[in-house]
């Protein structure tokens, strides 16, 4: 193992994971604005794709991420008309959250431009290495959630 005054990031995970995250954001965000979508809304996109409803609590739950985030995005989402909101009818305070028609007929192309670019970022790995490393990545990711307060 490193001593503290020889580390080395590069020879760790933790290194490349941020790379690659803040890498396929830049890249995802840039294929996906022609759609009016954003690399930081797919986890909403996803949670909604089939015409569900949601409370932005459950959204949040479902992102990872703290209810302030969820509002604004939603609040952005709302604005762009990618989102709509209806009163919850089992609670009248709440309403859910929901994707426009014109966002679900955008969501195939979406998901085209998500799978070209996870065919580009695993060019030259064989299937077998592809699934070994989603196995490797789901495992670090069980990890992490578990380092989590």
């Amino acid at each position: 193992m490193d001593s503290p005054d020889d580390w080395d990031p590069l020879r760790h995970p933790g290194h490349y994971f941020s790379r690659i995250a803040r890498g396929l954001t830049r890249v995802g965000d840039v294929r996906l604005r022609h759609l009016g979508f954003a690399t930081a809304q797919l986890p909403v996109l996803t949670a909604l794709k089939d015409g569900a409803g949601l409370s932005q609590k459950e959204l949040a739950k479902w992102a990872k991420v703290e209810q302030p985030t969820m509002a604004q995005m939603l609040s952005r989402m709302e604005r762009d008309g990618l989102v709509q909101r209806v009163p919850d009818p089992q609670d009248k305070r709440s309403s859910l959250i929901s994707l426009t028609d014109a966002t679900l007929e955008k969501l195939p192309a979406g998901r085209a431009i998500l799978r070209q670019g996870n065919a580009e970022m695993t060019k030259g790995l064989s299937e077998k290495e592809v699934e070994m490393l989603v196995s490797l990545l789901r495992r670090v990711l069980e990890n992490v959630e578990s380092m989590e307060p």
